[in-house]
């Protein structure tokens, strides 16, 4: 019997129970002896003792088991708003998800952004209504919820006897199933009406896997995770129901890393997850000189050392050090497209004690090799500023560093994260020899502005004879090196900020030699004189050139109740927001603008108490502008105010 692969997502608004859900499926599987308590922090997935002391998870976790003929793979990811970025990113390597709403509190506004971010990656979803078994619940309230305020298509699969005791059950109720198949397929429903004893539960049962499958239809099934109540319908579901795994063992090794963590001695450990090809042990995956040194497969709860990992797999890889969040393994074409924001916050980070700044700024690198999305910049003037999505995020981070790196830290106040953009052409060159240069090297540089969001590009057009090539071997690495260098550069423009959107181009370059004309006579260049002279350069270069200060632009969307809106339009003209669109939907409705991201955290902050609770806010990023108004400097450690 060959076995089919399922990569599956678990997500849910905090306090729904997919991390109990998650533990009830390993138990049910016999996988674990016991299912786990979030609250006594025995759980298999919420590995961080963050994790365990909030009762959520901030990162995504692996686990697995086998139904029948099925290897699932479970990656349980986050649900906590600060967190989307890693539910996003995850989504991206999953086969199929379970969305988990509570039959208590119903769905929350994070259900919905987590369902608008299933819908967007199209990815084939199971809904569970947990925790039938709590007083209040009420699953036909929470079904009608489900269909009114996330727009979706359900197709009941059980009906819950006795909510709210202890006692209660989920049986298999299908009856309805037909109807909502039907008004999704014109053919069906022909069938249908020409003969109605052909929707015999065979073909029910495989017209609903299409349908799921093309993410036209949600089956939504109920039970409990602490009881295991319709639990073993569920795990029939995600076997029938939801799409496994389809690539090519034969093909070429196409892959995505989607986690990076350090192993005991803090050595990297890359997941993957496998979509064509094979990856075996001493391959060279990332064309460079890293190799596979170690490969383990989830195998009945426990990582096992494993020769390879084939297409629809995931492995744990050690061995490749320069590999990062995102990376592709093999060819990159066809993969799945990430979909995530760039972080519009930045906070600076300030170590309690001065003496422990390069131990915060190692520690903080390893955090954002696992978290690409956590942008850290630093150097000697600016000291540390970390980008984030959220407060919580910051709390995370702090509790961090101080459990796992031994290193207290305190964020100062959080900003918006600005960009710089070149107003005009600046040229600037330093020439070896001369009373303003200290370096032996001759760099000319010229800067341009480029299109908004194309970031930045380099151009080095330069002959091998004005490249030291005893230093960098190859013209090819001499380029490479500047490009690095530049980039590096680009960190912190005359105000600080990140300059983009801009075309740098290398216009002269000499090194010295020996027995020279005197221009270029003198001590070898290194390495080290053109990566200290290029920011020198490139300094005059943007000062020539002018830089125009953005701030970043968030697209919201506003799930409200029609009475809100009144007062929610007049909270968007105060903070100056362009109303794009406004849709009206029963008693709730959808207000699209755009607006500063430092507008769009205050509108967040005041949207509970203007919509009684009942407003869901979703934030995109949308650009950047320039500033109005005063404008800000990136603020400086130690600086007033910082």
């Amino acid at each position: 019997m060959s076995l089919r692969t399922l990569n599956l997502g678990i997500l849910a608004h905090v306090d729904a129970g997919k991390t109990s859900l998650t533990e009830r499926l390993l138990y049910a599987a016999g996988v674990i002896d016991a299912v786990g308590s979030v609250d006594a922090g025995t759980t298999q997935t919420d590995s961080l003792a963050l994790e365990r002391q909030r009762g959520i998870t901030i990162r995504s976790a692996v686990a697995a088991l086998r139904i029948g003929d099925t290897a699932v793979n479970i990656i349980d990811t986050p649900g906590h708003p600060d967190f989307i970025a890693e539910v996003d990113r995850v989504l991206g390597v999953l086969d199929g998800a379970v969305l988990v709403v509570s039959a208590v509190e119903g769905v929350q506004p994070q259900t919905r952004l987590l369902m608008r971010a299933l819908r967007r990656l199209a990815v084939p979803t199971l809904i569970f209504i947990n925790k039938i078994d709590r007083r209040g619940a009420d699953a036909g309230r929470t079904l009608t919820e489900l269909v009114r305020r996330l727009d979706v298509t359900a197709a009941p699969m059980t009906r819950v006897s006795r909510p709210g005791e202890r006692d209660a059950v989920a049986e298999p109720d299908t009856r309805t199933l037909a109807d909502v198949l039907t008004g999704q397929s014109e053919a069906l429903l022909a069938a249908y009406v020409a003969d109605e004893s052909c929707l015999t539960p065979r073909r029910l049962r495989a017209e609903l896997a299409a349908q799921t499958a093309r993410c036209a239809v949600h089956p939504v099934f109920a039970g409990s995770a602490m009881t295991g109540a319709g639990v073993e319908a569920l795990m029939a579901g995600l076997t029938d129901l939801l799409p496994a795994s389809a690539g090519d063992p034969t093909a070429g090794p196409r892959g995505r890393i989607f986690k990076i963590e350090r192993g005991p001695a803090g050595e990297k450990v890359a997941y993957v997850r496998m979509f064509d090809g094979t990856l075996r042990l001493r391959d060279h995956p990332t064309g460079g000189r890293d190799r596979i040194t170690a490969l383990h497969l989830l195998e009945h709860g426990a990582w096992v050392p494993r020769d390879g990992v084939t297409a629809g797999g995931i492995a744990k890889l050690r061995g490749l050090t320069a590999v990062h969040v995102g990376d592709a393994i093999g060819a990159a074409d066809g993969l799945p497209a990430h979909h995530f924001a760039p972080p519009m916050l930045e906070a600076l980070l300030v170590p309690a004690d001065p003496a422990d700044g390069a131990r915060l700024r190692s520690a903080l690198a390893q955090l954002a090799e696992q978290d690409p999305l956590i942008n850290v910049r630093a150097d000697e003037n600016l000291g540390t500023a970390v980008s984030l999505y959220g407060e919580v995020q910051k709390e995370v981070i702090r509790a961090t560093l101080a459990a796992e790196f031994g290193v207290e830290a305190d964020f100062r106040e959080t900003t918006t994260l600005c960009v710089e953009r070149p107003a005009g052409v600046g040229e600037a060159v330093e020439r070896l020899n001369t009373p303003s240069n200290p370096y032996q090297a001759t760099i000319g540089l010229r800067v341009e502005p480029a299109p908004p969001g194309s970031g930045v590009q380099v151009r080095v057009p330069v002959d091998y004879r004005f490249a030291p090539l005893y230093v960098y071997r190859t013209l090819e690495v001499f380029k490479e090196s500047m490009g690095e260098y530049i980039r590096d550069a680009l960190r912190a423009g005359p105000r600080g900020w990140p300059v983009t959107d801009c075309v740098v181009t290398m216009t002269e370059s000499r090194y010295s030699v020996a027995d020279g004309p005197p221009s270029l006579r003198g001590p070898d260049s290194t390495a080290a004189d053109f990566r200290k002279l290029t920011p020198v350069v490139l300094t005059q270069a943007l000062a020539e050139s002018g830089t125009t200060l953005c701030e970043p632009l968030a697209r919201v969307t506003l799930d409200i109740p029609v009475w809100a809106l009144g007062p929610v339009l007049s909270v968007l003209s105060r903070l100056q927001a362009v109303v794009a669109d406004q849709v009206v939907r029963g008693d709730e409705m959808t207000v699209v603008a755009t607006l500063t991201a430092a507008h769009a955290q205050e509108l967040r902050r005041v949207l509970p108490e203007t919509t009684g609770g009942e407003g869901v806010l979703e934030s995109a990023f949308a650009g950047y502008r320039p500033v109005r108004g005063a404008l800000p400097n990136r603020r400086r450690a130690g600086s007033p105010g910082a």
